[in-house]
């Protein structure tokens, strides 16, 4: 049988010219391509008969040859022709197959009953066949392809069938030949003709593109019961597959792409060898297919029932991930030319390597889920919620871990940057972050790598962030003023800076991609034919390196930036050739020369006018200027000019009013030639009602903009950008003529600056001896003790520094690699170069040498004074001073004369036991309280008796020294002196470190508090069972009190006007960290943000005085423009408003923090000074100067070299907690012992806890574990001194030792030849996955990444028992931003308590909810719970108040504010 047909087909296929296979593919390859040119439609159509003309019988050629030519001669019209053309092809293809049944009962291959002939007879049948059946294809090609415009339907006016529409659900009944509408029953013929003839090899036949093998499967119909798996096409023609039945409009174009599942997956290359799909072998166009069960899309169930059975799918084309919506799983996905495949379970073999994929893809979904609401959150926040994340059920693993997030932080960071690629064109990328950021520099990631595999083919949907913030009538006023004005300015700006800024890094594969031509972007191209405005680059071509390192260029904080001199508005003695005929005085002189008015212009002035000052360069603007005294002398015709600061030249900047000036302490004599004419400026003083017009609608305008009228509220001090209400100095009456208040001020600071001594007593050696000397307006007497600098004596016993060094040794660089790293001598965290406090001295004797004249030389004053030592200045060093109170002396008879000028304060040192109140009640009385019990001899390095010239005068000896108890006329002085305490409202309040520090300084009382995050709040009401505690959204709150309301939803009674004394807060403003330029979306975030609306909390409630608490770099925030723009609203309030920033370490805890500080103070009040430092800190983390618009501001503290007390080491804070292991939980244990300093004396309280609570530390994972033990004991010790070995871990596994493989060009080898490189950036090339290393002792990616991170300086770092803690954290971690955190002895992380005691927070505390939620709260805390009014926690100055002193070491402003009382 088959070889009678091979014998009869062929010779007959010969004889009519057909051409073979080889051709018939070519040719159905372009007819199908002809559909996809340009060719009009008359066009394609004659082309396409022109590639079918030599497949037809000779019969068929001529008939069609004669209707072209009734075409031509328009005998016929084209839908005419069309259509006859359409009917003699349809007549021909059912000649040519005879019938389609009996067709289907013979097949090449087979044998009659069915029965399959060898593979040969297949192929040689196969061969031979090849007369009629091309014959077959290209017509029925032509039929199906054919779609003149003529019959074209689009989406909109009707249903046209597609090829994938024809994979729904049912059978396509062929239409009659000649009826025009056929295609189902051509594709039906091909379908038939393919099921059941073979090619002679899938090689040698393709069509459009593909091999045969795929159209066979593509067409073929039902599948074979025979075959146990299926090729692509063939098995998504199953009905099992279809969710569409024969009438619906499934698939609407080829871009639509049917969705199926698929489960028991494997993925293999050509060869079969199972390999991961994400390691970059797609991108890299290496071919890899699929086989598994294909299901349905809405079937769930992983199991094999109901599903296809299919191999090879594929090649893949693209593989994505989505689902990050908040579903359990992340879904994956694979994209073939045919379909899209969402995976399920894979299969037995294929499931270990699908689980290291499934972690990190399921990682990558924690991240980008978690970043899409928590923009602002840190590394370390990352990691906790990593850590505390439980893997869903089903996955190969049971936990997350920091390793794992490193190990796939390449893959992450793509996700999160095709994340942002997904999202709308004005929203901030998510890969700036500070979070992201950090991965990416610890990681050493590669940014912009090809990422066209990764999509996310649903719509992500974006959290909206915060709501909108609730704002007072003036405050929004002065926000959109402001913008209105800059964003415009801005933009045009940005426009010039565009065509010069690089606006990408040129490297990175993102940057070397061209333009996609679809965003929004490129739709604004000229090139694309946009209007070219919009000037952003493409959405598929932002740089990821440019954006990261302009988000770590923003937060950079630069302390060295050179100030700009303070502008001076003239040059004293500039003098002026005059015009005489323009100058005439008014009247007769009033005392000698001076007059009283002047004419000038024929514009009359007086004494007391406004004037405006020409300036000698006329690019400048006039200088603005009071008239206070006008007089004639040899400089010609003069006045005296108190000048007015604009507010430009103030720290507002353009912030501010350009009708606003402010009176200074700034004035000079100018030639009357000078005044350019009289203008007038107003005084503004608050209304008597200024406490109730809070929240009111009210004009931004304070006058009207005549060109001559300016008005001012403040006086502004230039040095320390200080805003106060102008000064209350009056004239007498016969000095009115030429009083000048500036230099009435300026007279009064000289005349306190003079040393001056009085009392004078006799004359003896040729010294006048006295009794009194002053300086800077403090007094001094015999008797009194004073402090002195360090260097202005020095002791017999030299103090040994804690923070020497033994010199260091050798190492094995085998065995220690990294350690070669750490060739700085400096460690962080260390006290190794703090100064020494204060020397502390009592004077004996004010003296003045007698000159040659017989007069005493008052400008010479020398002081004669004991010494006292100090605990660490014995011979018992510094450990006597960890065990001693930190106010104890010892009293010496050695003395030494030094001059006045040298003191740099006064305090009080007494005798303990003359004392009349016991010493702890006498200590916490003020920060400059010390005492001595005894007194010490060098010589024999022995402590005695002090002698009895040691006690003052007139003390009794009453003995109350050591006296635990207070006396009762002691507590009864203190009541007496009471003054009621500020009602606060404290807002952000986190757990209540703030209010804490305000209620142990006796300054507040704390009534309500906002804190929407549940866990700190319940800490809140814990510690504060009194105060009403909101746990909910603040501008709500606002909302609620300005519409009138008096409770909220639950029944809370809500603060009203008038009830609120002081405010105080620090409102997060990391929301608009990540901008760089302030324009018309920027300004949405920042009017929208939470300063903002704490603003309008001030604005509304009017509070008597105000305090802003944030990070140092709220200062700096956007060149300055947070900073400014809140004192212009505290400005244009009425409030007096200062801002600093302070070092907690100066203020009695072993910690660095500095923080910034905004005060303000109403009207009438008095704003607060800054609080001297009370001890000395390591100068690097007390670089404490603001730099802004290039002028730098200081505060007002004056002790930047030295302190009254000793730095508070890590020795202080924690010696004697008791020893846990990681992964200490016991929320309760005992102390065991007690306590061995004066800081652990104070924190533990003076009332007896046996009990100490919440001494637990993070679960570390077990390798972490590890490499915490092998870091060393040593001070400094860090990842860089940990060894390259193998250690078995706690849970059985095994690390690996790193190993070094590259040439490292920056550091060389080490001294015995071997290699420091990790990676192939080391020698200068890209980097390689294939180079990562994981589960190392030593993590991978520090030396990957250590030469550009100095080193990863600190990570895995020990605290030194003599330093200090790094600024405390919200969550605790070794490689995270602040690595410094494990125990100096013991092998874990700080515990919680640790943390506290670092803060200040004392032992009573009480924290809530789990571990890390205890972090969180001590860590998001102000500095001991109370850093700025309140200080340092630990401290309960109650004499504050009465001696406008604070306690050792004192709070904070705790003396300012007793003065403000």
């Amino acid at each position: 049988m088959n070889v009678g047909r091979r014998s009869c087909l062929c010779p007959e296929g010969k004889a009519m010219g057909a051409p073979d296979a080889h051709v018939a593919g070519g040719t159905g390859r372009k007819l199908v391509a002809c559909n996809t040119c340009s060719l009009c439609p008359q066009e394609c159509v004659k082309e396409k008969l022109s590639l079918v003309h030599g497949f037809l019988q000779a019969d068929a050629q001529n008939q069609l040859s004669d209707l072209e030519t009734k075409l031509h001669r328009e005998e016929l019209s084209e839908e005419g022709y069309l259509a006859r053309v359409k009917a003699l092809l349809s007549k021909e293809l059912s000649v040519e197959n005879g019938d389609a049944a009996a067709l289907s009962q013979k097949s090449n291959g087979c044998s009659e009953n069915g029965a399959y002939g060898s593979d040969e007879d297949s192929e040689r049948a196969a061969m031979t066949d090849n007369g009629s059946s091309p014959c077959k294809v290209m017509i029925a090609l032509f039929l199906l392809t054919e779609s003149p415009a003529s019959s074209r339907v689009t989406r909109s006016s009707g249903r046209q069938p597609t090829i994938l529409a024809l994979f729904s659900k049912g059978s396509v009944h062929p239409a009659a030949p000649g009826s025009g509408s056929d295609s189902g029953g051509v594709f039906n013929l091909l379908t038939v003709y393919f099921c059941h003839w073979r090619p002679p090899s899938s090689s040698s036949f393709s069509l459009h593109g593909c091999s045969f093998k795929s159209w066979y499967g593509f067409f073929e119909g039902p599948m074979c019961p025979s075959l146990s798996q299926l090729e692509e096409p063939e098995m998504l023609t199953d009905e099992r597959l279809s969710i569409f039945d024969a009438n619906e409009d499934g698939f609407e174009s080829y871009e639509d792409l049917p969705q199926h599942k698929v489960t028991s997956f494997s993925v293999y290359d050509k060869k079969g060898h199972l390999c991961p799909f994400d390691t970059g072998l797609i991108e890299r166009n290496i071919e890899l297919y699929f086989s598994g069960a294909v299901k349905p899309i809405y079937d769930d169930n992983p199991c094999l029932d109901g599903g296809v059975r299919a191999k090879k799918l594929g090649p893949i084309n693209a593989w994505w991930i989505t689902g990050f919506d908040g579903g359990e799983r992340a879904l994956i996905g694979f994209t073939t030319a045919f379909a899209d495949y969402i995976l399920m379970d894979p299969s037995e073999e294929y499931a270990p390597t699908f689980a290291l994929m499934q972690e990190k893809i399921y990682m990558s979904k924690i991240v980008v889920e978690f970043l899409q609401n928590n923009p602002d959150v840190s590394y370390e926040d990352l990691l906790n919620k990593i850590e505390t994340t439980v893997p869903p059920a089903g996955l190969n693993f049971n936990r997350f871990t920091e390793d794992s997030l490193l190990r796939h932080a390449q893959f992450v960071v793509e996700q999160v940057e095709s994340y942002d690629e997904a999202g709308d064109s004005d929203e901030p990328p998510v890969l700036i972050t500070p979070c992201m950021r950090d991965l990416i520099k610890l990681a050493g990631v590669t940014l912009g790598k090809r990422r066209q595999a990764i999509r996310h083919p649903t719509k992500i949907d974006k959290d909206k962030g915060p709501t909108k913030a609730t704002t007072t009538k003036l405050v929004y006023l002065i926000f959109d003023t402001f913008f209105s004005e800059q964003i415009e300015k801005n933009e045009r700006e940005e426009d010039k800076e565009n065509a010069m800024k690089r606006r990408r890094c040129g490297v990175c594969e993102v940057c070397q991609q061209p333009e996609c031509g679809k965003c929004k972007a490129c739709q604004n191209m000229v090139k694309f034919g946009g209007s070219g405005r919009s000037k952003q680059a493409c959405l598929q071509r932002r740089c990821p390196n440019l954006a990261v390192r302009e988000a770590d260029e923003d937060e950079e904080v630069d302390d060295n930036i050179p100030e700009m001199p303070s502008p001076k508005k003239m040059l004293q003695g500039r003098k002026k050739k005059q015009n005489k005929s323009r100058i005439s005085w008014v009247g007769e002189p009033i005392k000698k020369d001076y007059y009283q008015k002047v004419c000038i212009d024929s514009e009359t002035l007086e004494v007391g006018d406004c004037v405006s000052v020409s300036p000698d360069e006329p690019s400048k603007p006039l200088y603005l200027a009071r008239v206070t005294a006008l007089w004639e002398d040899s400089s010609g015709q003069m006045f005296h000019a108190h000048w007015f600061c604009q507010g430009i030249d103030t720290v507002l900047g353009k912030t501010s009013d350009s009708l606003e000036l402010f009176l200074v302490d700034e004035c000079e004599d100018m030639q009357l030639s000078y005044i350019h004419g009289k203008v007038n400026v107003v005084y503004k003083a608050p209304s008597e009602n200024w406490a109730l017009e809070g929240g009111l609608d009210m004009e931004i305008k304070m006058v009207e903009d005549d060109g001559r009228t300016y008005f001012y509220q403040m006086w502004y001090d230039q040095e320390y950008a200080r805003f106060e209400s102008p000064p209350k100095l009056q004239p007498s009456e016969d000095n009115k003529y030429k009083f000048c208040m500036s230099c009435a001020r300026l007279d009064e600071v000289r005349q306190k600056e003079i040393l001056r001594v009085m009392e004078p007593q006799e004359e003896v050696d040729g010294k006048m001896f006295y009794g009194l000397a002053t300086k800077n307006g403090v007094q001094y007497r015999i008797g009194d003790g004073v402090f002195l600098l360090p260097e202005a004596f020095s002791f017999s016993m030299k103090l040994a520094s804690p923070a020497k060094r033994p010199k260091k040794e050798a190492v094995d660089e085998e065995l220690y690699p990294e350690h070669y790293r750490k060739s700085s001598e400096y460690i962080k965290g260390s006290n190794q170069d703090a100064p020494e406090p204060y020397r502390v001295g009592r004077i004996k004797e004010i003296f003045c040498s007698i000159r040659s004249n017989g007069k005493p030389n008052e400008a010479d004053i020398k002081l004669r004074l004991y010494k006292f030592y100090r605990p660490e200045n014995t011979h018992k060093s510094m450990k006597a001073s960890y065990h001693s109170d930190i106010n104890l002396l010892y009293w010496s008879d050695e003395e030494v004369t030094l001059d006045f000028k040298a003191v740099q304060g006064r305090c009080r040192v007494e005798y303990g036991e003359d004392l009349t109140e016991c010493i702890q009640d006498y200590s916490a009385s003020g920060s400059d309280r010390f005492y001595f019990l005894e007194a010490y001899n060098a010589k024999t390095k022995s402590f005695e008796d002090p002698p009895n010239h040691a006690r003052r005068a007139g003390s009794k000896g009453k003995g109350k020294g050591k006296g635990k108890g207070k006396s009762k006329s002691c507590r009864q002085e203190a009541a007496e002196v009471k003054l009621p305490k500020l009602r606060t409202l404290d807002v952000f309040s986190g757990c209540g470190g703030l209010s804490e520090g305000f209620h142990q300084a006796g300054i507040s009382e704390t009534l309500w508090a906002i804190e929407m995050w549940d866990p700190a709040a319940q800490a809140f009401r814990l510690n504060n069972p009194g105060t009403t505690v909101f746990t909910e959204d603040c501008n709500v709150l606002l909302k609620l009190v300005m519409s009138g309301e008096k409770t909220n939803s639950l029944g809370q009674k809500l603060p009203q006007k008038g009830d609120v004394e002081m405010l105080c807060g620090g409102p997060p403003c990391q929301g608009f960290s990540g901008m760089n330029r302030f324009n018309s979306r920027t300004y949405s975030k920042f009017k929208n943000s939470l300063v903002v609306s704490f603003l309008s909390y001030c604005d509304y409630y009017r509070p008597r005085f105000f305090l802003l608490e944030n990070v140092r770099n709220f200062v700096s925030f956007k060149r300055s423009m947070v900073l400014k723009l809140t004192l212009r609203c505290l400005v244009r309030m009425g409030y007096q408003c200062t801002f600093g920033v302070l070092q907690a370490g100066q203020y009695g805890v072993a910690q660095t923090r500095r923080r910034a500080i905004v005060l303000a103070a109403a009207p009438g009040e008095k704003l607060p000074m800054f609080p001297e430092p009370l001890h000395v800190f390591a100068p690097r983390a007390c670089q404490l100067s603001v730099v802004v618009d290039d002028k730098k501001f200081v505060s007002n503290i004056t002790r930047t070299y030295s302190g009254p007390f000793r730095t508070i080491t890590v020795r202080d804070t924690m010696s004697d907690l008791p020893e846990i292991r990681n992964g200490a939980s016991a929320l309760e244990i005992s102390y065991n012992g007690e306590p061995q300093s004066w800081f652990q004396r104070q924190i533990r309280g003076s009332q007896y806890q046996p009990i100490l609570r919440d001494h637990i530390c993070k679960d570390m994972s077990a390798l972490v574990a590890a490499r915490m033990r092998h870091v060393p004991l040593a001070p400094g010790s860090d990842w860089r001194d940990l060894p390259n070995i193998e250690v078995r871990l706690s849970d059985g596994t095994t690390t690996r030792k790193l190993r070094y493989t590259h040439h490292e060009k920056k550091n060389g080898r080490s001294s015995t030849g071997a290699l420091r490189g990790v990676c192939s950036c080391a020698e200068g090339k890209p980097c390689d996955p294939a180079d990562r290393q994981f589960n190392t002792l030593i993590p991978w990616c520090l030396p990957h990444t250590g030469n550009r991170h100095n080193h990863w300086a600190g990570l895995y770092g020990r605290l030194e028992w003599d330093g200090f803690f790094s600024t405390t954290v919200t969550n605790p971690e070794p490689m995270g931003k602040q690595g410094r955190v494990l125990h100096p002895e013991q092998h874990r992380v700080v515990s919680v308590r640790e943390c506290a005691r670092s803060q200040g927070f004392p032992d009573t505390y009480r924290l809530f909810g789990n571990i890390l939620d205890k972090h969180r709260q001590v860590g998001a805390a102000p500095w001991g719970g109370g850093e700025v009014l309140g200080g340092p926690v630990p401290l309960h100055p109650v004499g504050a108040v009465q001696q406008g002193q604070s306690s050792i070491p004192p709070p904070p402003f705790t003396s300012v504010w007793g003065q403000c009382e």
